[in-house]
């Protein structure tokens, strides 16, 4: 299956030039020429790989960087950078970009990063998500609880993802609709009682001991209990 990429990046040409010699390497891409539109698209589709530029309309590269790290720590990010960004470079490297390129590049320099970066997430990825009997494999989006395979909808998945990665810690409403929801969420917390009810539902069967707990005033931690 050919791996697929975001293209991030508001000068058309550039992109137009990514897209073409990234197709030559047997790449899947689609383009985004702004901020919320890339936001958009990455959160509708899955990616392998996110090349972003720094400067972009609407909403800038490090921004966006941001909110997808709130929630996402897999997908690779490489930054494309104005020569003299230092800033850019380091704060992006600090939010969690895997690498960055500044412009002009040499395309097969880009080539060798984008393949250098791929490389490191097939042998970094940790598939399988645990706590007890009660097992996720983030690559193939399977749950199981003990033999009981359990379906979840997207989000219900993303938030289990979520607690299992914070397993033990307190997590308040706030973490929880930053992480799951995104930033730019300005419904109501309620949403995440709501959710949260639905997930014990699925996750907390029958007799078998609780997982998803209650803290009085707080939140809500995930955690196996003797």
């Amino acid at each position: 299956m050919k791996k697929k990429v975001l293209i991030v990046e508001d000068e058309e040409k550039i992109a137009r030039v990514l897209e073409l010699e990234l197709g030559f390497e047997g790449y899947s891409t689609e383009k985004a020429f702004s901020g919320y539109e890339a936001l958009e698209k990455y959160r509708s589709g899955e990616w392998d790989l996110i090349l972003l530029d720094v400067m972009l309309p609407e909403m800038t590269g490090i921004e966006l960087l941001r909110r997808i790290r709130s929630s996402d720590n897999q997908t690779p990010v490489i930054l494309l950078t104005a020569k003299d960004s230092v800033e850019d470079k380091v704060s992006g490297l600090d939010l969690g970009a895997n690498d960055y390129i500044t412009k002009p590049f040499q395309i097969e320099e880009l080539l060798a990063r984008v393949r250098a970066v791929l490389r490191t997430k097939r042998s970094d990825l940790q598939s399988n998500l645990s706590a007890g009997d009660l097992v996720l494999n983030e690559q193939t989006r399977e749950v199981k609880r003990g033999s009981n395979e359990i379906d979840l909808t997207p989000r219900e998945f993303d938030l289990l993802v979520y607690m299992l990665k914070n397993i033990r810690q307190v997590l308040n409403r706030e973490q929880i609709l930053n992480a799951v929801w995104g930033y730019d969420y300005y419904g109501d917390t309620n949403v995440v009682d709501v959710y949260i009810r639905y997930l014990r539902k699925k996750i907390d069967l029958g007799e078998c001991p609780q997982l998803i707990h209650t803290v009085r005033g707080v939140g809500y931690v995930l955690k196996v209990t003797e």
